[in-house]
């Protein structure tokens, strides 16, 4: 079976800057780079930094952009909460339960990189909360 992988691109004002946030701060993989770019893997998935001249501005809350990835084991989303306290990256949402002592309980948090990008890492309980649980309308704390 193929693995398929997952790519997103995004904007940067500071190369330097995105290396030391995703790679020594965040833990991921520098791949290809050149002045205006830099690939990154995150757990196997690829980023991309773009350097871009545009202001970019911060979101006034989480929604509606963000992303991220959903752990599918707890241990390995704890690890990884762990390094960002240890590295001391802004948590834009510190760690918590969502849903508890339902079909979709999950734990997450988000972080905010220096340059307003948003990401939310999850482990959810349940496998099946992930895609199925239709007769459910929560996501997120919005709804």
């Amino acid at each position: 079976m193929n693995q398929t992988i997952f790519h997103l691109a995004f904007p940067v004002t500071d190369i330097s800057q995105a290396k030391a946030y995703y790679i020594d701060g965040l833990g991921c993989v520098p791949g290809r780079e050149n002045p205006q770019a830099i690939i990154l893997s995150l757990y196997g998935h690829q980023l991309v930094a773009h350097l871009t001249k545009e202001p970019l501005i911060r979101q006034r809350t989480i929604y509606p952009r963000h992303f991220g990835l959903i752990f599918t084991q707890e241990q390995d989303w704890q690890e990884l909460v762990e390094r960002c306290e240890q590295k001391q990256l802004l948590f834009r949402d510190a760690p918590k339960n969502r849903f508890v002592g339902s079909p979709l309980e999950h734990r997450t948090f988000f972080l905010e990189d220096p340059f307003y990008n948003l990401m939310e890492f999850k482990y959810y309980r349940y496998p099946e909360a992930i895609f199925g649980s239709y007769e459910y309308t929560q996501i997120g704390d919005r709804s």
